[in-house]
């Protein structure tokens, strides 16, 4: 490997900032403050794409979800940098940089005119999974290919054997859906009817696809408006120049984060539970991280071979994980462009979980094996960046996918609401983890009560946080979140759940372990929900179908040493009118010893019902005194009992 590499070659060993104005014009054909406003209008440009599609757009997924990413790719012949991403979903954005490059140059950029917009969805040349088509436009200047302006957005169907998509069960490249290699979907701002004829023809959504469409067409437009009147206030040069300086600064951001990293190899692993064929099969995802003076090389050739079904990633994938974990662990304050993968090595098998292979390598659930990839890299660094470590998060966005048709015969489907999308994540240094975001390769919205139960036949009667299942610590991980959704229709649903029989929620510096999660079905009575519902909900978890997780096979409560129900045994799990699903996430680990959390916090957590009295007493070591039910402000520390407790829960360890 190697130990030093200079951000730029006619760098040596000076830093950006140190280099002399006369210098800084030299390299980049304008001044700094020229090219720091055009680095900051690139990522308002995105945002403004952004923000207009999400206000604009008709699916749940996109208007309520966030599910969609923008970037901005300078020309072919400075290699495609990506200068600016939105602030969704980085893990689309992440693999848009080389998407754009793949795409391009396979359909040819001398292809290309204005007004142009090239499709494609196929994860082994853009990433991610088929419903999420990229839409690249290209920008001329005075007859020269200049920019790339792409959105990658959710959409609702693109055909296969699942409505909608979601599902783990689809065994190959045929059953996932349509693949559409690079296509023009526009020529000259007109519509290609063959192209729009070849999508609808495939899906089952078309009517809210074809609004989507027309929006992201239009915020391309916009962006491409912007874009260029940046370009003629400042200049073609100084506009190419900003190009190359936006990367460069996330490259030496990174390359110094490196740096200051302590040299050596470290290994951390992390589990996917299996594939839907059955349960005798996990699939390990492990990262050899070795780090050596201003590179890093992250190998995952210790990985499991490839699914199979569907739960796997792409290469693009993994190596958008490990930047993202990266970016987390070691250098969070600056922009992610393409520079961010610029002093990072990846050694990828072939035909891995990590990095599958078409056709009987197919991908879907491709966030979930990305996820174990970040949460393998946050284990391998976890001791060697003492302090600087971050819990294990929920790491599992347990998607749920539900169609049906209503009473009156129309069609309904809906995607990534009902189930454990939100959780909680990993404590830090900084303080306790937040307890209900996307997973740390996304950035979403959570979406409305109100939205979801408008769009789709089901009522959410429970949405709260579950004591005492966040790591303990001295900041302590996130708590889990338990969602009840009784259906009103008939209905198929497809629980994704490949991620719960080991929390991937570990702790660091010496804070616990995370609980890991399930999800439990009650069958409609006599077409009506369960009365457990309105009186006791977890005292009838043993009239419950235990759907999939980790649990006690008499009771079905969570039970680290129960039996593993397999969410694959069905196909296809179908529900009448009254019929009530259950989902509980993964938790988040804790950050330092939990002996060490201030007692009035852990009042804090009682009183708030993050934590039990037990666990107060068992975990912390804090005697709190008062029912948070009946007068929790009159609640209070016992602080001789608690200082005593500590004192022996100390010696006993």
């Amino acid at each position: 490997m190697t130990t030093t590499t200079a951000v730029h070659p006619s760098l040596g060993d000076r830093r950006l900032k140190d280099l002399s104005d006369a210098d800084f014009e030299a390299l980049y054909d304008c001044d700094r403050f020229t090219a720091t406003v055009l680095g900051s209008k690139f990522r308002y440009i995105i945002k403004h794409m952004c923000t207009h599609l999400m206000t604009n757009a008709f699916s749940v997924i996109l208007r309520d979800w966030y599910d969609f990413a923008a970037t901005l790719s300078g020309p072919p012949q400075l290699g495609y940098p990506m200068a600016a991403i939105s602030d969704s979903l980085v893990i689309f954005a992440g693999p848009m940089s080389e998407a754009i490059r793949n795409s391009v140059d396979e359909f040819g950029p001398e292809n290309l005119g204005p007004g142009d917009i090239l499709i494609s969805n196929d994860p082994y040349r853009t990433g991610t999974h088929p419903n999420d088509i990229l839409f690249a436009r290209p920008v001329f200047h005075e007859g020269q290919l200049v920019a790339f302006l792409n959105i990658q957005p959710h959409m609702m169907d693109v055909g296969g054997t699942v409505p909608a998509g979601f599902s783990a069960g689809k065994a190959n490249v045929y059953e996932n859906g349509l693949t559409i290699p690079p296509t023009l979907l526009y020529r000259g701002d007109k519509p290609i009817k063959g192209t729009f004829s070849l999508l609808f023809d495939n899906a089952r959504f078309g009517e809210v696809m074809l609004p989507d469409m027309l929006s992201i067409a239009a915020d391309l437009r916009l962006g491409e408006r912007l874009l260029l009147e940046a370009i003629e206030r400042y200049g073609l040069n100084a506009y190419l120049g900003a190009l190359r300086y936006a990367t460069d600064v996330s490259a030496e951001s990174m390359r110094e984060a490196i740096l200051a990293a302590p040299d050596g190899v470290y290994e951390g692993e992390d589990l996917i539970d299996c594939d839907a064929v059955d349960a005798s099969e996990e699939y390990l995802v492990k990262a050899k991280v070795t780090i050596r003076g201003a590179r890093v090389e992250v190998d995952l050739s210790g990985s499991s071979r490839q699914a199979r079904t569907c739960v796997n990633c792409g290469w693009l994938d993994s190596k958008t994980a490990v930047a993202t974990a990266l970016k987390f662990l070691i250098d969070p304050k600056s922009h992610f462009t393409s520079g961010v993968f610029r002093h990072v090595d990846l050694v990828l098998p072939p035909g891995a979980v990590c990095n599958a292979l078409p056709p009987d390598g197919a991908i879907m659930l491709y966030w979930e094996t990305a996820s174990a990839v970040v949460i393998a890299v946050f284990r391998a660094l976890s001791k060697a960046l003492g302090e600087n470590a971050i819990a294990g998060d929920f790491a599992s966005a347990m998607v749920h996918n539900g169609n049906g048709l209503r009473d009156n015969g129309q069609p309904w489907a809906t995607m990534a609401v009902c189930g454990g999308e939100l959780g909680p994540w990993g404590g830090t240094r900084h303080g306790d983890a937040e307890n209900s975001l996307a997973i740390s390769l996304a950035n979403s919205i959570a979406p409305a009560v109100e939205s979801t139960e408008t769009d789709t036949p089901v009522v959410m009667i429970r949405k709260e946080y579950r004591t005492d299942t966040s790591g303990a610590g001295f900041h302590r991980g996130g708590s889990a979140t338990v969602k009840d959704t009784l259906w009103l229709t008939a209905g198929d649903h497809y629980p994704n759940v490949i991620h719960v029989k080991r929390a991937p929620g570990f702790g660091v510096n010496g804070g616990g372990t995370g609980a890991s999660g399930g999800v439990w079905l009650w069958p409609a009575e006599e077409g009506r929900p369960p009365d457990f519902l309105w009186v006791d909900p977890d005292a009838a978890l043993a009239n419950a179908t235990p759907v999939a997780g980790v649990m006690n096979a008499e009771t079905h409560e969570l039970d680290p040493g129960g039996t593993y129900f397999h969410y694959g045994r069905q196909d296809v799990w179908r529900v009448q009118p009254g019929a009530c699903l259950r989902y509980q996430n993964n938790s988040g680990g804790g950050w330092g010893d939990p002996l060490d959390r201030p007692a009035e916090k852990v009042l804090a957590d009682v009183r708030n019902e993050y934590t039990s009295h037990a666990l107060a007493r068992d975990v912390y070591g804090v005697i709190v005194v008062g029912d948070p039910d009946v007068d929790p402000e009159a609640m209070h520390v016992d602080e001789a009992a608690t200082e005593a407790l500590r004192q022996e829960l100390r010696a006993a360890r």
